[in-house]
């Protein structure tokens, strides 16, 4: 009888992890960056949901049904519990990949999305997941796909072979498997330690081994201890996705779109001589040594004219989504080092028009700062570089936003009450944006003091303060709850999160 778990790691959970990159309404800025048509994404599915907290999120902010299947009963049964409490549609299952692609009662998707999944599963997996993604996703559909990448990954490759073997020789077998990840990484740290030919060639290992050692295991089980591990070059995945008769579209990843503050002028021109869309991406991912790619691929793809491409942008809607939407100081400094970018000054207006939290297209943007000389792909490109920085969201229409409330409310508020019992969830969902925000469990305490009729923050931290105990300061969290209460507060209302 073949082994259900195919070499994956089922022991322990995986973390709560959300992924922005499946939102549907997420993708629009970057396939109109690239010049593509957005499809209408009314089905979608994702494969392997891990404990189910983007696809929970991602349906109840919107109108999109959505479809996922996670084989480990654990994640299931998570998911399941998010989904009836915000009563979103969704269909969530326990099956295979194998069990689940051969169902007959799923939908044609619009956009399928898998993350981090593909590096983890054998040949055999991946061959019906290809097959999966050939029969249901639709002419015009997105695939997402999330992977680890080569060459960034290479050099770490023998360590992760090392930890692997060690946590599952012979007699590792009867022990847990944190028990068995602690013991390998105990002793690849002794053997890095000895000075080993490895390390002398590579030397950045030992800072990566140093992150991996704090790592929180139950990411390590799932990220490095399955059997199959499997980082791949983006030709290799594009001949694999060669029978879904998908076209490789732009990254999900909006500092991909902005070549100028990734490559040098030298890199760019040179990449710009290569005409074959597969070789160019194999080049700049040399370049950047590439450890892990987040791609939108596309079945049929509908090009835009250029003026076709202006007018759906400046129907694109934005909101800040955070208190302060900035720049990082390292972002602005190589703003104004950048000689081919307008640099901060094209930036500024923008960063401050947003700054009231109000949802603005793209054209009302262009109206309100176009007198400064700032023009529509100045105005792409800054928004582009800010939603990189998580600083600002696409945003639904009013309707389709008002739809999803409902769910939200119900979502956030089971969300909240689970706060009291541990930090699993740190996203709630906002029907504007039709994906998460993050909120950490302190936070959450908050506005569960706050549902309870406590309008003081003083009476917030006091509340958080019984639930966290010995884990915080009491003067810290009275001034992190006032801090919440003037800053963030204001901006999860007008994201509709409160």
């Amino acid at each position: 009888m073949a082994d259900r778990t195919d070499g994956y790691v089922t022991d322990i959970g995986y973390t709560h992890g959300y992924y922005p990159e499946l939102n549907p309404v997420r993708m629009r800025l970057a396939l109109l960056n690239a010049g593509v048509a957005v499809p209408e994404i009314s089905t979608a599915c994702e494969l392997g949901f891990g404990q189910g907290l983007s696809i929970n999120i991602h349906a109840a902010a919107s109108g999109t049904r959505w479809y996922g299947t996670d084989f480990i009963a654990e994640h299931a049964a998570f998911a399941r519990q998010l989904a009836a409490a915000s009563g979103a549609a969704i269909d969530l299952y326990e099956d295979s990949f194998e069990d689940f692609a051969s169902r007959t009662d799923l939908p044609p998707f619009d956009h399928i999305g898998l993350h981090g999944v593909w590096s983890w599963v054998s040949d055999r997996n991946r061959t019906m997941i290809v097959d999966f993604i050939r029969r249901k996703l639709k002419p015009g559909g997105v695939l997402y796909v999330g992977y680890n990448t080569l060459p960034g990954r290479a050099a770490f490759a023998p360590v992760r072979h090392l930890l692997a073997e060690h946590a599952n020789r012979g007699e590792a077998g009867s022990r847990g498997i944190v028990e068995r990840i602690d013991d390998a990484i105990a002793f690849s740290d002794r053997l890095l330690a000895t000075d080993p030919e490895y390390v002398r060639d590579n030397p950045l290992i030992l800072d990566r081994f140093k992150v991996l050692r704090k790592s929180d295991r139950h990411y390590l089980a799932h990220e490095f201890f399955n059997r199959d591990w499997v980082p791949m070059h983006f030709a290799t995945l594009a001949q694999w996705l060669e029978p879904a008769m998908v076209s490789y579209i732009c990254s999900a990843d909006f500092t991909d779109h902005i070549d100028a503050l990734k490559l040098t002028e030298a890199q760019r021109n040179l990449l710009g001589e290569i005409d074959d869309p597969v070789f160019r991406q194999t080049a700049r991912d040399f370049i950047l040594n590439q450890t892990f790619r987040q791609d939108y691929w596309i079945r049929n793809a509908r090009k835009l004219s250029d003026p076709e491409r202006a007018e759906a942008l400046r129907r694109t809607r934005v909101i800040a989504t955070t208190d302060r939407p900035d720049l990082p100081f390292k972002l602005r400094a190589a703003l104004a080092l950048n000689k081919a970018s307008p640099g901060m000054a094209a930036y500024d207006p923008i960063l401050e028009l947003l700054a009231d939290h109000q949802v603005r297209s793209l054209g009302e943007i262009e109206q309100a700062v176009g007198h400064k000389g700032i023009s529509l792909t100045q105005i792409v490109e800054a928004v582009t570089l800010i939603a990189s920085c998580n600083h600002v969201a696409m945003a639904q229409d009013e309707a389709a936003t008002a739809r999803a409330r409902p769910c939200t409310d119900k979502f956030n508020a089971h969300a909240i009450a689970s706060a009291y019992a541990g930090d699993d969830v740190d996203q709630l969902a906002s029907p504007v944006t039709g994906g998460g925000i993050p909120v950490k469990r302190t936070q959450q305490l908050f506005l569960s003091a706050l549902r309870q009729g406590r309008t003081e923050p003083d009476d917030w931290a006091r509340d958080a303060a019984k639930i966290l105990a010995a884990e915080s300061d009491a003067a810290d969290l009275g001034a992190e709850a006032r801090a919440f209460a003037t800053d963030t507060l204001p901006t999860l209302r007008a994201l509709q999160v409160v």
